[in-house]
């Protein structure tokens, strides 16, 4: 024999230590590594592989990380050719990589590696170093605890690599040693006909003698652990007939059987006895310890005769059960979907490839491309080993379900614990393995606790996987998934438990499983099914808002907008404008399924506003509570929130060209579409699902990762906590997709530093826009750019403090600490804070009358607030000022909230003297429109009642920072503003007008009509014509005290629309004419004064004659005009006169014709283009009366004829911006004539009137209203 070369030798000394490190030692003759040298020459032909070398259990577990397959035996065109087959059906995915290792070790079951270790019934492949578990296609129980070479293997580690992967035995392995072989005996056994009628025998189990049952396998169970207590059931059936008996397989040296078993086979089972099952009542054939696993061979058996203890009682006769037979080929159709009908699934086989993993934790596979794979109602206590993207598996007596959730789009076959799945090839491609857990698995805990059928298990999973996918990233997986096996729920369970336990109330039925495997007639959950229509979504917040923004512009409909009666009168400028801004209001029943609103709570320092956030996207919020006070709750940072009562506001921004309300229909007209979504909600409707994890004050990593976080609302803990990632979240809120679960995770710090804490009472707070703030350490500001800030002006209370450790400062100590210093030193104690970059993200949490705390981490210095402060004005600039000193807040400081002024005791407003009388003072909206208010900036609560968009000033030219603000987010164009019309309540006649210029907008949100707002530091101006009205300016802001109802937005209407306006006197009016909004007289109709008739162009409003505009220079090329109608009418009550403009529709109502006639009149007008007349006081008005005319004549007929003067019920409202500015004018000396008899007064000047809406008032009528006019009037005095 030739003397082996160098690497020979060296591969051979290799092989001596690798057995002495993994195998163990041999008795008697040779060593292991002898008998592997000759196994590994017997199966290569001779040689020995020397390009493979030995790997151990524990070297493959701990240094392979990737997939991949050893093929001892294999050439390299065989081995490509087996690649190249298995990437058939995935072209995009690569085969298994070859690796030159060799696997030696014993197989086994895994009874004798630990004790305490409960035997699940999978096999494992072991050495001295370790044991990692295994697949086989094929095996035989005298494999057990035998040493083997595995000549083809593939490693497959999971894709979590913190936990061991598992080997697909390829090909059967080669013994090392030769196996013993059994010399099997004849062995009397009965067959299923004669053992089933003793199933239902009376004698007592204990005295009858064990049994050997022969016969066919006809069913196999999946392998079940129950109570720590592993097992399985198979039915043994005769060679000519259906008849079964069911054996009960408890043993641990017994559960391997699992792995031999085959459908179809014949097997003899010896030392069988019988049993009941607890639960149950079922009586079963129960192996024991002598019992023995054996293959049917008819030369070894004889029947063996009942003895006298079996034949106690006559058995019987079995009624054989008659077969189901079952097709070999499934046709996948797809039936019609048939909602809420009751249907009952097919059983059936099917063979297919898994060509994706849908879910491994909810136990989904996708097989073929089109089917779905659910062996969740079985326990896989395997982990679903083997079941990858290109595996084979056979599917026995598997539930076929077609369509069982409408959203699901594949046919459904499910496992239960009846059907039996059979992997029959390995997957060739190089995928990672996810085993399907079920410790911990909340998937399978809610399947099992609530027992639920294939469509809401269905539901169930896509809640759950896009709950997974939206918040791990925030939490983590494994804090998100708690279940309530753990000490406290997690998020996930917290938001699925109620909706599962609404769903399947009053109809919950416990999981049989014995029933389910061992009954005649088939019951479990997947036997019967309804489709699905699920109940509720939460898809992301990206989806919800583009599904938001598709209902807001699938339901547009410009004409729904505008009052058809107003809008047939408006120029092309004035409809396009009033077009350019609308908003649409859902809720969460406006989609179908309703949806729940989940995200994660967050500020953004970009758009200083709250946002909820989830991976997909942010959704801005504005959050209130229903006591009416704003929303302050900083330590609700960072939580869960769960929404179910929200309003979603979609505000639409269109640019139109429409030129008249006739192409209202023809959406061509739209130029431009624009849109922004925000929800609003009250935070007594939200459930916090999971709250933000709390650290205690570490080390810092670095300048900018600090904040403080309290761990609920009504603690007042402080705590601090650092993570850098959960800092950049909560500042600005961006997904990060790049980024794992462990995105938010805390990093362990060292050590613990402590902080400096002081206690302020904001009294004063601006709002947010651009200013020219420069810090004094940034030299002269030249050249600098405008920063996006706002200020506060505070109070300090107490002395900073030092904080070693969170502690609860529930008495507040700095108030009783103020008493000493006295009021007169406190009062110097203001400070203006400024809030630029990050520290914008407080903006929407600091309110006026709120006692806040700011808090510097990782500082012991008292004096910090102190050296931070600068003055406001350069001392070059004054000598002294009066001013606070203002303190630049730094980006790292965190703010917390800690109560209101209005909810402190006496106690510690009696410390805190100084604090007594700081609330802000708030006026009423009369007191504002009185003519003797002085102030110039008001506060004042309201209701909006109207919201419209119009023209700014022509005079009031944008700031230069208001157009670098409008460039930077707003949606509206810079030369509008917005109108907001603010009552003190629905239906109140008095009403103040606010104006918004745009460039403020894009901060403000929540501006419905409807809702309840609490305006601070407006300004109050007085208008040209005596008007009273408010303007936003920079030092002015806003909060959102209450949200307004959810309804469908009607077109915009005046004020109090909704309510019967109250009836006046015209010799009132005088008394409340600054006030009064809207009310109604019942009056007689004097006369017509003027009346004007005529066709305007929509553009550019001139006459509009014969079909085109008249305007020659330049020329307008519209072709469309609008008709227009201006009544001026003289009324009386008794009491007094008013003159009354009427427009359009109400000219028509006042000269008592009817929509046919005024239609006619219309007609006649548009080929003349202007008719106007004028009679008696109106000389002198301006109005130029048209030459004599058929159509003229007839008009001015009709406003002197006597028919016009009757008595009339009109609504009206001060007409605020009359044709001339008319200064006031005393009492005037009148002449009244009754009969004979002439009388000389004094009366009021007549007020200037706008007709809202005329009705005709019956006799019958007229007594009532003077009636009730009386009464009223009585009732006042």
């Amino acid at each position: 024999m030739a003397e082996p070369s160098a690497a020979e030798q060296q591969w051979l000394q290799a092989a001596q230590a690798f057995a002495r490190r993994a195998l163990p030692a041999r008795q008697g003759p040779g060593g292991p590594a002898d008998a592997v040298l000759r196994c590994l020459r017997g199966a290569s032909g001779g040689d020995l592989p020397l390009d493979y070398s030995f790997i151990s259990v524990s070297d493959l577990r701990h240094q392979q990380s990737t997939p991949c397959c050893s093929h001892l035996t294999w050439s390299t065109n065989e081995f490509k050719e087996w690649a190249c087959q298995g990437q058939g059906a995935f072209p995009r995915q690569s085969s298994l990589p070859r690796a030159y290792l060799i696997l030696v070790g014993y197989l086994t079951d895994g009874r004798q590696e630990d004790k305490e270790k409960l035997v699940d019934g999978c096999l494992y492949v072991k050495d001295n170093t370790g044991i990692i578990p295994c697949e086989m296609l094929r095996f035989e129980l005298e494999w057990l605890e035998s040493l083997f070479l595995f000549p083809s293997w593939a490693y497959i580690p999971q894709t979590d690599q913190a936990t061991v992967g598992y080997v697909e035995i390829l090909l059967d392995p080669v013994p090392v040693n030769l196996l013993p072989k059994k010399v099997l005996d004849t062995v009397p056994v009965i067959y299923p006909a004669a053992a089933e009628p003793l199933l239902s025998s009376r004698i007592p189990c204990k005295k009858r003698s064990k049994l050997s049952v022969a016969g066919e396998l006809a069913k196999l169970s999946p392998l079940l652990c129950i109570r720590h207590k592993t097992f399985f059931f198979l039915f043994l059936k005769c060679f000519i007939s259906a008849v079964g008996v069911p054996l009960l397989v408890q043993k641990p040296n017994q559960l391997a059987w699992h792995h031999v078993l085959q459908l179809g086979h014949r097997y003899i089972i010896t030392g069988l006895s019988m049993s009941s099952l607890k639960k149950s009542g079922q009586r079963v054939f129960v192996t024991g310890a002598s019992s023995c696993l054996l293959p049917y061979c008819a030369e070894r058996v004889k029947e063996q005769p009942l003895d006298n203890a079996w034949q106690g009682e006559t058995p019987q006769s079995a009624s054989p059960e008659a077969s189901v037979q079952f097709s070999d080929s499934l046709e996948l159709g797809v039936e019609e979907e048939r909602p809420g009908l009751t249907k009952e699934s097919k059983i059936i086989s099917y063979v297919g490839t898994v060509t994706k993993i849908l879910n491994a934790q909810a136990g989904l596979f996708e097989l073929d491309n089109k089917v779905c794979l659910c062996l969740a109602y079985q326990q896989l206590l395997n982990s679903a080993h083997g079941l990858r993207p290109g595996a084979c598996v056979k599917l026995i007596d598997v539930h076929l379900l077609q369509k069982p959730l409408v959203s699901f789009h594949f046919v459904v076959l499910g496992a239960c614990l009846n059907s039996t799945v059979v992997l029959k090839s390995y997957s060739r491609l190089s995928t990672s393995y996810q085993p399907m857990v079920s410790s911990g698995n909340l998937y399978l805990q809610l399947l099992f606790r609530y027992n639920l059928g294939m469509p809401l298990y269905l539901w169930l999973v896509s809640l759950l996987e896009t709950f997974e996918e939206r918040f791990s990233c925030f939490f983590g997986r494994r804090r998100l998934l708690l279940n309530s096996v753990h000490r406290d729920r997690g998020a996930a369970e917290k938001f699925l438990v109620p909706l599962l336990q609404a769903i399947v109330s009053g109809r919950e039925e416990t999981r049989d499983i014995y029933n389910e495997i061992l009954a005649k007639r088939h019951r479990c959950p997947l036997r019967q099914y309804r489709t699905l229509d699920p109940p509720c979504q939460a898809p992301t917040l990206s989806e919800l808002c583009c599904m938001a923004k598709r209902k807001s512009w699938d339901d547009f409909c410009p004409s729904q907008l505008l009052s058809s009666s107003e809008a047939q009168h408006m120029g092309a400028q004035e409809l396009n404008r009033r077009l350019a801004w609308s908003y649409c209001m859902f809720s969460a029943g406006s989609f179908q399924p309703r949806v729940i609103l989940l995200g994660v709570l967050r500020v953004s320092s970009r758009s200083s506003s709250l946002q909820l956030q989830d991976k997909s996207g942010t959704l801005p919020c504005v959050i209130s509570h229903k006591d009416g006070s704003p929303f302050a709750g900083t330590a609700l940072i960072g939580s869960l929130l769960q929404v179910e009562a929200y309003q979603l506001v979609v505000e639409r921004f269109l640019q139109s060209d429409f030129p008249s309300w006739k192409q209202l229909a023809n959406l061509e007209h739209v130029r431009e579409k624009k849109n922004s979504v925000y929800v609003q909600f009250y935070f007594e409707d939200a459930l916090v699902l999971q709250a933000p994890e709390v650290q205690i004050h570490e080390g810092p990593r670095s300048r900018n990762s600090s904040s403080l976080r309290k761990k609920d609302v009504g603690d007042s803990t402080a705590e601090l906590e650092i993570p850098e990632a959960k800092v950049l979240k909560l500042e600005d809120p961006k997904p990060d997709t790049g980024k794992d679960e462990s995105c938010q995770r805390d990093q362990s710090s060292t050590g613990k530093n402590s902080c400096v804490s002081r206690l302020f009472l904001v009294t004063q707070k601006e709002g947010l826009m651009l200013r020219n703030y420069q810090l004094p350490r940034e030299g002269n500001g030249e050249g600098q750019e405008l920063q996006r800030s706002f200020q506060a002006t505070v109070l300090w209370l107490g002395r900073p403090q030092i904080w070693s450790c969170p502690r609860k400062p529930a008495n507040l100590p700095e108030l009783e600490e103020t008493n000493y210093h006295g009021e007169e030193g406190l009062t110097q104690q203001e400070a203006l804070l400024l809030f630029m970059g990050k520290s914008l993200r407080w903006f929407p949490f600091l309110h006026l009358d709120g006692l806040y705390r700011f808090i510097v981490p990782h500082c012991s210095d008292l004096e910090v607030f102190d050296k931070l402060c600068f003055p406001p004005v350069p001392a070059r600039f004054l000598s002294r000022s009066c001013c606070p000193l203002c303190l630049p807040v730094p980006d790292t400081w965190h703010l917390q909230h800690e109560t209101w002024i209005s909810c402190l005791t006496e106690r510690q407003l009696a410390a805190g003297s100084v604090l007594r009388g700081m609330e802000q003072r708030i006026s009423s909206i009369s007191e504002i429109l009185s003519n003797r208010f002085t102030g110039s900036l008001v506060s004042f609560p309201g209701e909006i009642v109207e919201r419209t968009l119009c023209a700014s000033p022509k005079n009031e030219k944008p700031s230069v920072s208001l157009s670098l603000q409008q460039q930077k987010g707003s949606l509206l164009a810079s030369d509008h503003s917005v109108k907001l019309s603010v009552s003190v309540a629905p239906g109140s006649p008095v009403v103040l007008d606010v104006y918004i210029t745009a460039a403020y907008l894009q901060h403000l949100w929540g501006l419905l009509p409807g809702a309840k707002v609490l305006f601070q530091n407006l300004e109050r101006k007085i208008s040209r014509f005596h008007n009273v009205y408010c303007t936003y300016i920079a030092s002015s802001c806003m909060s959102i005290a209450s949200l307004p109802a959810s309804r469908i937005p009607l077109p915009s209407s005046p004020a109090g629309e909704a309510s019967s306006p109250s009836l006046v006197f015209l010799s009132n009016l005088q008394l409340h004419l600054q006030n009064l909004s809207q009310a109604r007289i019942l009056c007689h109709l004097s006369c017509v004064l003027t009346l004007s008739l005529q066709w305007v162009c929509s553009l550019c409003n001139s006459i509009f004659k014969e079909g085109k505009c008249t305007r020659y220079n330049p020329p307008c090329p519209s072709h469309m005009g609008v008709r227009q109608a201006n009544a001026r009418v003289l009324v009386e009550d008794g009491t007094g006169e008013a003159l009354v403009l009427c427009r359009n529709q109400h000219v028509a109502a006042v000269l008592g014709l009817s929509l046919h006639e005024w239609e006619a009149v219309q007609n006649c007008v548009q080929s003349r283009g202007r008719v106007s007349i004028q009679h008696g006081e109106a000389t002198g008005t301006g109005c130029v009366e048209e030459p004599e005319d058929l159509i003229a004549c007839y008009l001015r007929s009709l406003c002197r004829s006597p028919l016009i003067c009757r008595p009339i019920l009109l609504d009206f409202s001060l007409d605020r911006k009359p044709s001339k500015i008319l200064q006031p004018a005393p009492l005037q000396l009148r002449n009244f004539r009754c009969g004979e008899v002439e009388f000389v007064s004094q009366v009021q000047p007549r007020p200037s009137l706008l007709c809202l809406n005329v009705e005709e008032v019956e006799q019958k009528a007229l007594c009532c209203l003077n009636s009730e006019r009386i009464r009223r009037t009585s009732s006042h005095c």
